[in-house]
């Protein structure tokens, strides 16, 4: 199986540290975070990944390059600067010609998420990796489950009962791809769609029915946003 990491972006709420870094190729605990996802990708059964470029895409080709654990490449997304993710996805569609996940260029994950991913429900079209816990704030991705369905999810539900939130990785099986495929090509004919995230597009696709849900609480994962987040991920790779 394929995956396809979306670390096209700079990382502006990083800045001065991405001034001329990519956010993926900054130093967690010794390692950039592309060479953590590169190692911990490398420990399941996926053989192929594909990293969407972007920013200094020199930096981020020379660390898929240097990969040893699974094969890496690159394909460049020339327009980064002028969309968000949903861009960098529409650009990926020619990889989408199989079953693949989708990984965000800012999510550290111990292998065993994503081995959970890839051992859950076949069935699934699309489904999306979600954590529970205590209460979730304005930044968090927001999920509303139910009975091992999403229903939605977003940065934004009001007066939705908000029960998880998605952690930046999701998987396309069977019809999955082609769905998704298709909805992006839909949604980017929209000129506002290129300030869109991607799984605006999973919501929408979730609200017709064919999105499931793989849990994964007990396991370490965390998001690089911002630098309080950069000092916690050296802290929670160095489990790993």
């Amino acid at each position: 199986m394929k995956a396809i990491i979306l670390s096209a972006g700079q990382g502006r709420r990083l800045l001065p540290l991405t001034e001329s870094t990519p956010k993926c190729a900054l130093d967690v605990g010794g390692k950039s975070a592309l060479q953590w996802q590169l190692e911990q990708i490398s420990a399941t059964e996926i053989d192929e990944v594909v990293v969407m470029t972007g920013f200094h895409a020199d930096i981020v080709e020379g660390i898929a390059s240097a990969s040893t654990g699974v094969a890496a490449r690159t394909t460049h997304n020339p327009f980064y600067a002028a969309c968000d993710n949903l861009g960098t996805c529409w650009l990926a569609r020619p990889e989408m010609t199989g079953d693949f996940v989708v990984i965000n260029g800012d999510t550290l994950f111990e292998s065993a998420i994503l081995q959970r991913l890839l051992d859950s429900e076949p069935d699934n079209a699309v489904t999306l990796v979600i954590d529970r816990k205590g209460d979730y704030d304005d930044d968090d991705m927001k999920v509303v489950e139910s009975n091992g369905k999403l229903k939605r999810v977003g940065k934004k539900l009001p007066g939705e009962p908000v029960n998880a939130e998605s952690i930046g990785m999701m998987a396309f099986r069977g019809a999955g791809p082609e769905l998704f495929s298709a909805k992006l090509d839909a949604m980017m004919r929209d000129e506002t769609s290129l300030k869109r995230w991607y799984l605006s597009a999973v919501d929408e696709m979730a609200q017709a029915g064919n999105v499931g849900v793989c849990s994964i609480e007990g396991l370490d994962w965390c998001e690089i946003d911002d630098a309080a987040d950069l000092a916690h991920a050296a802290t929670v790779v160095a489990n790993w």
